[in-house]
C-alpha cells in the first residue's frame, strides 16, 4: 500500500468516527435556538449550569444540557422541561454533585475511566449509572447528559421521586422561591407546623404514660423527673418529624443539609436540657430525703453545699459538651480545632498560662466543696462584714449581710486567707455585753437583773445554758464589766445581745450613783511661814 493510499485510509477512518461520535444536525432541534450563556465546552461547565438553571426553576434552560435527539422533535420542548425537573430531583435527592471532580477540559480528563460519570443508582436490581457524553452541535462538541441516562430518568423518578410531586395542581410546580418550587414551601409549612402540634401530643401522651407508671413507686423523684420532661421531650419528637417529612419534599442538598442539622441540634439541646433538669430533681431529692431523715443541721448544710458544688460542675460539663457537639457539626469549626491541634504546642502553653488563674479558681471552688471551710446557710465575717452564705459557685460565694446586702468575695479568699466562721461545728453561741460602772455599783444586784432579764424578757432568745456578769477590768475611775450570755444560733445571739445591753442600762440608769461618776476634792492650802529679811546687797565702797 502506498503512502499516499495510506494516508487517504487514515482520514477516510477519522472522518467515520466523528460521523459515528458525532451525528450531524442540530442537537435538540426541537428546543429552539440556545440561549445565551449556556455552557457546554466541559463536563463541570454542563453538571453546573444544568443545576443552576434547575434550582432556579427554569426548566427551559435546563433541557438544553440534555440529550433529547431520540425523542421526536414536537416533543423536546415539553418532555426536556419534565425530564430536566425529574432528574433534578434525582440528583438532589440520591446523587449529590461534587463539581470539584469534574474535568473542566474539552476533551474530558480520558485517564480517569469514570470522566464522564457521576455514578450510578440502584434500580429493580440493577445500577443505572448518571453519565455525560460529548455530541456534536451546530456550534461544535458540547457536554450532555447522555441519551442512555436520559432514557432512564422516569423510572429513577418514580422509585426515587416525591410520592405527590405531579398531583398538585400546575400552580405549585411554577417558578422557585430559594431553590424551592411551591410545593416544597407548602410541604415544608405543613411539616413544620404538623410536626409542633404532633409533638405537643406525643409529649402529652408520653408524660401521661411515664406519670402512671411512677406511681407504681413510693418515692417521689421518678414522679418529679417524669414532670422535669415536659419541654426537652418535645424537642426529639419534633426533630423526627421534621427529619422525616423533609426527606419526602426532595429538597436542594444545602436546605436538606439544614433540616437535618436543625433537627440534629434540638436533639442535642433536649438532651443537655434534660440533664440540667435531671441534675435539679435529683439534688433536691436528696437534699430533702436526707433533711427529714436526720435532724442535723450541720450535716444538712454540708451536703446541700456538696450537691450544689457538684451540681455546677455536671452543669458546666454538660454546657461544654453540648456546644462541642454542636459546633462539630460545621466543616468550619472542624478545621479549625484540626489547625489548632496542629500547633498544640504553642497554643497549649499560651492558653495554659492565660487560664492559669481561672484553671485554679475553678479547683478552688471544687476544693472548697470537699474540704467545706464554709456551708451554705454558715454564718461568717469576713472583710469586716457580718452575713450569711447564701451561694457558692465554682468561682465565687454570695455573702448576704445583715442588712440585705449582698458582698460577692471570689472563692479563693476563703482557702488563702483567715475568716470566722460562727456556724463550723455548731450554731451555738456566746454573747458579749460589756458596760463601764462605777466603782460603788452593786455588782451582785447587776446579776440579779441579769438573770430576771433572761429568764422572763430574754427567754425566746436564751437558751438557758450560760449567764454570767464579771468584774472584767479595774480603771482609775470605772468598772468594766462582761456579761456573758448563750443563744442556740447567731441571729439569736445577736437580738439577745442588744436586749440584755438595753435592759441593764435602763437598769443603771434609775441608779444614777452607779453611773460612773467624776468625784473631785477641794483641801485648804497649807499656811507657809513667812520668808527671812534679805540683807541689802553690799554696794562698792568710796
Amino acid at each position: 500500500m502506498t503512502h499516499r493510499s495510506r494516508r487517504g485510509l487514515a482520514a477516510l477512518l477519522v472522518a467515520w468516527t466523528l460521523a459515528w461520535a458525532w451525528p450531524a444536525g442540530a442537537l435538540d432541534a426541537g428546543l429552539g435556538a440556545v440561549p445565551i450563556g449556556v455552557e457546554r465546552q466541559n463536563p463541570h461547565d454542563a453538571v453546573r449550569g444544568f443545576l443552576e438553571a434547575a434550582h432556579r426553576g427554569d426548566y427551559a434552560r435546563a433541557a438544553f444540557y440534555l440529550d433529547l435527539d431520540y425523542l421526536p422533535r414536537a416533543e423536546q420542548s415539553t418532555r426536556g422541561f419534565q425530564l430536566a425537573r425529574r432528574l433534578k430531583f434525582v440528583l438532589d435527592r440520591k446523587l449529590p454533585v461534587d463539581l470539584s471532580n469534574l474535568s473542566k477540559a474539552p476533551e474530558g480528563d480520558p485517564a480517569d475511566p469514570r470522566f464522564d460519570s457521576l455514578g450510578a443508582l440502584p434500580l429493580k436490581g440493577a445500577t443505572v449509572p448518571i453519565r455525560l457524553q460529548r455530541v456534536a452541535s451546530d456550534a461544535g462538541p458540547v457536554w450532555v447528559f447522555s441519551e442512555s441516562t436520559m432514557k432512564t430518568v422516569d423510572e429513577l423518578f418514580d422509585e426515587y421521586g416525591p410520592l405527590f410531586a405531579e398531583t398538585l395542581p400546575p400552580l405549585f410546580f411554577e417558578g422557585t422561591w430559594l431553590g424551592l418550587e411551591p410545593w416544597q414551601w407548602l410541604g415544608l409549612v405543613v411539616t413544620v407546623l404538623g410536626g409542633l402540634a404532633l409533638s405537643l401530643v406525643l409529649e402529652r401522651l408520653m408524660l401521661a404514660l411515664g406519670l402512671r407508671v411512677a406511681r407504681w413507686t413510693r418515692i417521689e423523684w421518678d414522679d418529679e423527673l417524669v414532670a422535669a420532661g415536659q419541654g426537652p421531650l418535645r424537642l426529639p419528637f419534633f426533630a423526627g418529624l421534621l427529619a422525616a417529612g423533609s426527606s419526602f419534599l426532595l429538597l436542594p442538598r444545602p436546605v436538606q443539609l439544614l433540616c437535618d442539622r436543625v433537627s440534629y441540634s434540638l436533639v442535642i439541646i433536649a438532651v443537655a436540657w434534660f440533664i440540667l433538669r435531671f441534675l435539679r430533681v435529683s439534688e433536691a431529692f436528696v437534699q430533702g430525703r436526707v433533711t427529714s431523715e436526720t435532724g442535723d443541721v450541720g450535716r444538712a448544710r454540708s451536703l446541700r453545699t456538696q450537691l450544689a458544688v457538684l451540681r455546677r460542675v455536671f452543669e458546666v460539663a454538660t454546657y461544654v459538651v453540648g456546644a462541642a457537639l454542636l459546633l462539630m457539626q460545621f466543616e468550619v469549626v472542624r478545621n479549625v480545632g484540626v489547625s489548632l491541634l496542629a500547633s498544640a504546642g504553642i497554643a497549649g502553653l499560651v492558653i495554659g498560662l492565660a487560664a492559669q488563674k481561672s484553671i485554679s479558681t475553678l479547683l478552688a471552688g471544687i476544693q472548697l466543696s470537699i474540704t467545706q471551710p464554709i456551708r451554705i446557710g454558715d454564718q461568717v465575717v469576713i472583710e469586716g462584714e457580718f452575713g450569711t452564705v447564701e451561694e457558692i459557685t465554682l468561682t465565687y460565694v454570695v455573702l448576704r449581710i445583715w442588712d440585705q446586702r449582698r458582698m460577692v468575695i471570689p472563692i479563693t479568699q476563703f482557702l488563702d486567707k483567715p475568716f470566722q466562721n460562727w456556724s463550723k461545728s455548731t450554731p451555738e453561741l456566746l454573747g458579749v455585753v460589756t458596760l463601764q460602772v462605777d466603782y460603788f455599783a452593786d455588782i451582785d444586784a447587776l446579776r440579779v437583773e441579769l438573770r430576771r432579764i433572761l429568764e422572763n424578757e430574754a427567754r425566746h432568745a436564751w437558751d438557758g445554758r450560760v449567764q454570767t456578769l464579771v468584774v472584767l477590768d479595774v480603771q482609775d475611775k470605772t468598772l468594766t464589766l462582761r456579761a456573758l450570755v448563750s443563744a442556740a444560733n447567731p441571729d439569736r445571739v445577736s437580738e439577745l445581745r442588744f436586749l440584755v445591753r438595753e435592759r441593764l442600762v435602763v437598769f443603771l440608769r434609775a441608779r444614777p450613783q452607779w453611773l460612773p461618776t467624776l468625784r473631785t476634792e477641794t483641801r485648804p492650802a497649807p499656811s507657809l511661814p513667812d520668808p527671812a529679811p534679805v540683807p541689802p546687797l553690799a554696794g562698792p565702797r568710796d
